[in-house]
């Protein structure tokens, strides 16, 4: 996709963090916009932050398929169809599995997994009508390695990857194009929205979120521009920050022992070292 102008973009998780920055940074360039987000007012403080672009807000729960299923036809009612599709909604879990009830599990995946399943297979006939297009989905560096206390996420994370990677195969030769995007520590509210585990201790829930505040260091600004980039360069895959690419050669070099180093290696720059709780590093 060498340009953006002109090209109705459906974001989902556009109420803010990298989905904000991806709306207002497509907005500059002329996209057509398609916000979605659970939350309603902060998704109309981002459709107020795009001055004259043309964009329209729906609220959505990405986890419903119904609602997503409703949320694509509005979108083919509202533009004609769709060339490009951000599965950006994301959401955050603290506890270990112990600590995690299954419906904690279930809740997350719904979100994170379901979500992207859900926007690929109600806007793919459309993208499929187009002479190019592009999904575009939010996995995470947690999508390359596992880390301790962050089983859901990661899982979830991984599943993006698989299924991105999947989807981009059975497609191929056709006009739909994916990339799949792994953030490192992106400055949103992620953290401080998270859940904890129904067994979790609330000390242990303080200490991961001091936890996050000194890994989410990249602006989402960046993070946005950096997918941008990815989707003009025709990228399968977008990697963000220096620690996503740190991470992603130990992963690739060690697989069996990169988990393991690459815990260690984040516990010593983030962590207390009385506590093996890694925060999850995304929008």
């Amino acid at each position: 996709m060498s340009q953006i102008r002109g090209v109705v973009a459906v974001i989902t998780g556009a109420g803010s963090g990298i989905g904000r920055a991806l709306a207002r940074q497509m907005a500059a360039q002329g996209a057509k916009l398609a916000l979605a987000d659970v939350n309603t007012a902060t998704l109309e403080e981002t459709r107020s932050l795009l001055g004259a672009a043309t964009a329209r807000t729906y609220t959505v729960d990405v986890s419903n398929a119904a609602n997503m299923q409703d949320f694509a036809q509005c979108v083919e009612q509202d533009f004609g169809g769709a060339s490009l599709l951000l599965n950006n909604a994301g959401v955050a879990l603290f506890g270990t599995f112990a600590e995690l009830s299954l419906a904690e599990f279930d809740w997350l995946f719904r979100i994170n997994f379901w979500g992207v399943v859900h926007g690929c297979k109600f806007f793919l006939p459309m993208l499929l009508r187009q002479p190019e297009a592009r999904i575009v989905n939010v996995s995470s560096v947690f999508g390359l390695f596992g880390p301790p206390g962050q089983s859901a996420y990661a899982a979830s994370k991984f599943a993006v990857r698989g299924f991105t990677d999947s989807l981009r195969e059975e497609l191929r030769g056709t006009s739909v194009k994916l990339t799949c995007v792994h953030p490192a520590g992106v400055a949103t509210n992620i953290a401080q929205n998270a859940r904890a585990g129904v067994a979790a201790r609330a000390q242990d829930q303080e200490a991961a979120k001091k936890s996050y505040a000194r890994a989410l260091r990249i602006p989402p600004e960046m993070a946005a521009g950096a997918i941008v980039e990815g989707i003009m360069a025709d990228k399968d895959r977008v990697l963000i920050g220096r620690d996503a690419y740190r991470i992603d050669f130990f992963a690739r070099l060690m697989p069996s022992r990169a988990s393991a180093i690459l815990t260690s290696w984040i516990q010593k720059r983030i962590q207390k070292p009385e506590r093996a709780m890694v925060a999850a590093a995304q929008k």
